[in-house]
């Protein structure tokens, strides 16, 4: 888990990532260019919810989340992503 001093706002949520497979199930190496991002990650960081909507997902959580979700951020060398929660479509 790591430190970040990010506060999310009303329903947004920060993930980490997770790393992009390097491998197939079969056992083929997929080269860099060939890689997907990926849909899973850990949250890091939520905020306070909304008025009437009290947040679902809790820092620990492993997400799925939409490919083209959330905005890329990159603080302190760390790779994360800042979204909404309805952008998350699964705690796993």
């Amino acid at each position: 888990m790591s430190n970040v001093n990010i506060k999310p706002l009303a329903d947004r949520v920060l993930v980490q990532p997770a790393a992009a497979e390097e491998k197939t199930a079969s056992g083929l190496y997929i080269p860099d260019t060939a890689k997907e991002k990926p849909q899973k990650g850990t949250v890091v960081a939520v905020g306070n919810g909304k008025k009437d909507e009290p947040l679902t997902v809790q820092v620990g959580d492993t997400v799925l989340y939409g490919k083209y979700s959330g905005t890329e951020l990159n603080v302190d060398g760390g790779d994360y992503l800042i979204m909404r929660e309805s952008d998350i479509f699964a705690i796993l």
